[in-house]
This record gives structure tokens, C-alpha cells and sequence, in this order.
């Protein structure tokens, strides 16, 4: 019986030659061109009942690399069978890779004969599910969920410019608040558990002497297909920092208009950039908000930016860099 191979790889070129050569010499070959379409393939496998015998991925790719890719399906899927293959790899990223379970490293350019003698040196093993799960979302009723929304504040009186963020500051049902410089003043993240009490806040806040209240933009769960979400769901428990853990360095927000129609390519592929501490959905489908960190003073905002106006769909990345107004 045929071992069937699932091939990750964005060149067209690499992706013919691995499939034909592997063909001849009797594997049955899938070949995806990012790490989006390959994970709905491994899955849509299962549902048919089927299951893949290896799995061959890149390292740098345009949406996820393939060291993301290798954490969440190593948790989803623990006995298959992985080679990883880089033209641009070093000792480090060797070891990284080797450090999971039954997982293979083959540096490019290499030949057919070779690739083989990799695969064939992994343990055998199926893409059958182990118990790394994602846990199912709640359903609206069957618990109470935190609804948050961004506000963005303009300063109608400098003067009272540390007054004002103070007050904002200190407001119950403020997450956060950050002054920027940018289009707007200050940026709030408002939570509470309904609507009617983030109508209540943002009354409280137009209420304040010298502020104009902008925008308040809900924030939307993001609608994603059930693969996606799961896997997005499985890295931000074992990788992913959290909202609540910013690191040193904190720069900037960033805001992206996108296309709403390539919502979940581009909010999947900006969730998977390491400089991105937390992305949400607003404006019905037709923005997203990160925040990008860093390790240097200088931040990473214009690398990100760089990167994110080169995704299919975005039509406009802005910047609002943080000003440091506490020692909190």
C-alpha cells in the first residue's frame, strides 16, 4: 500500500519536483502551497477517514512558518512523522526542529534518494488525533462572557491632558489606556459583561471635561473555519503570549484595514507574526488591531508594518506609538 506524503512548501518548482519525485518512488503525494491549506487538508483527511503517513514542510513561508506549523500539529497529531527542509537553516534551527518527537531535518538542495533515506529513517506513524485538543467555544447563554470594545479619544483641552488619561485611567471597566501619538489621542480598551454597561462607560467618558470620543468599536469574534480556529486555539495555549503579558518594549498599535472577504487569510497569517502580542477583529470585519513588541527601544513597528502592507487583502496599515505616562 501506497505511504501518502503531505507536502507543505510556497514554490511551485519545489512542489512539482518533491511530488514527482516521491511518485516514482511510490508514495502518494499531496502538495499544499502554505500552512492555511495544509491544515485543512490534514483534517479534511481524517473526515474522509483517511490519515497521512509523513509530512514534509518548509520552514519560511508566507503565511505560518513551518516551526509553528510543526508545534500545533505535533500537539494535534503526535505520531506522524515530520521532516523539516530549509534552504536558509542553521545549527539552531536544526536543533529546534530535532527537539520534537519523531521529527527530521534535511537541509536544501538535496536529491529525491536522499529525501527518501530521511523519511524512511522517522518512526512509522499516522496523522491520527492524540489528546491535544482545543477546548469547544462557549455557546452565547450558557455563560457569561466579557464583551470588550476600543475607544479612541481625542484631547480637546492639552492642558488637562495628565488629568484626563488619569481619570480614564482609573474608570471601572477600563482594561487598558494608552495615549499615542497618531490619529488619535488615546486608545481604551473597554470590558464589561453587556452592552448596556460599555454604553454606560462610554458615557461616563464623554462625560469628562476636554474629551471627544472618536469612534467605539466592538470587538468581533473573528469567523474562522472550525481547523483554523482549532489551530489557532492549540498555539496560543502552548506558544502564544497573552493580552495580559505585555513585554518589555511595548510600542505601538497597530491598525489595518483589510478586504473583510480575505478576513481569515489575513488575520490568521498576522496572528502567527512573533511581534504581535494580541489581534482582534473590529468595525465589522473591516479592521484589525494588534500590538506590536519588542525587545529593542527602537521597537518593531516599522518591520511589522512593512511586513503586514505585503499581505493579500490588507489595503492600510497605521501606527499609533504608545507615550509611557505611568510606572505601572
Amino acid at each position: 500500500m501506497e505511504k501518502r506524503v503531505l507536502i507543505i512548501d510556497d514554490e511551485p518548482a519545489i512542489r512539482r519536483n518533491l511530488t514527482f519525485g516521491l511518485t516514482q518512488e511510490g508514495y502518494a503525494c499531496t502538495a499544499c502551497p502554505d500552512g492555511i491549506s495544509a491544515i485543512h487538508e490534514l483534517n479534511a483527511a481524517l473526515d474522509k477517514g483517511e490519515t497521512y503517513d509523513y509530512l514534509i514542510t518548509d520552514i519560511f513561508m508566507p503565511d505560518i512558518d513551518g516551526m509553528k506549523i510543526l508545534t500545533v500539529i505535533k500537539s494535534q497529531f503526535p505520531d506522524l512523522p515530520v521532516l523539516v527542509i530549509t534552504g536558509f537553516g542553521d545549527d539552531s534551527l536544526k536543533a529546534m526542529a530535532l527537539a520534537e518527537t519523531n521529527t527530521g531535518y534535511l537541509d536544501k538542495p538535496f536529491e529525491i534518494s536522499q529525501l527518501v533515506e530521511a523519511l524512511e529513517a522517522l518512526s512509522p506513524g499516522k496523522a491520527v488525533r492524540g489528546a491535544a485538543e482545543a477546548e469547544p467555544e462557549k455557546e452565547h447563554g450558557g455563560g457569561r462572557e466579557s464583551i470588550s470594545a476600543y475607544l479612541t479619544i481625542h484631547i480637546t483641552d492639552p492642558d488637562r491632558s495628565m488629568e484626563i488619561f488619569n481619570e480614564l485611567y482609573n474608570l471601572d471597566g477600563v482594561a487598558s489606556c494608552d495615549a499615542v501619538r497618531g490619529d488619535m489621542d488615546i486608545i481604551v480598551l473597554a470590558q464589561a459583561s453587556s452592552e448596556e454597561k460599555i454604553k454606560a462607560l462610554l458615557d461616563r467618558v464623554k462625560a469628562i471635561k476636554g474629551v471627544q470620543v472618536a469612534s467605539l468599536s466592538p470587538v468581533e469574534r473573528p469567523k474562522l473555519d472550525r481547523d483554523i480556529k482549532e489551530f489557532i486555539e492549540i498555539y496560543k495555549k502552548s506558544v502564544k503570549s497573552a493580552r495580559d503579558n505585555r513585554k518589555k518594549g511595548t510600542t505601538s498599535y497597530i491598525i489595518v484595514d483589510i478586504d473583510k472577504n480575505a478576513l481569515q487569510q489575513i488575520f490568521t497569517t498576522m496572528f502567527f507574526v512573533d511581534e504581535l502580542i494580541f489581534l482582534d477583529v473590529i468595525d465589522n470585519g473591516t479592521k484589525l488591531v494588534g500590538m506590536v513588541t519588542g525587545g529593542q527601544p527602537t521597537g518593531q513597528a516599522p518591520k511589522v508594518i512593512e511586513k503586514l502592507s505585503q499581505i493579500d487583502g490588507v489595503l492600510r496599515v497605521r501606527e499609533a506609538k504608545i507615550i509611557k505616562m505611568l510606572d505601572v
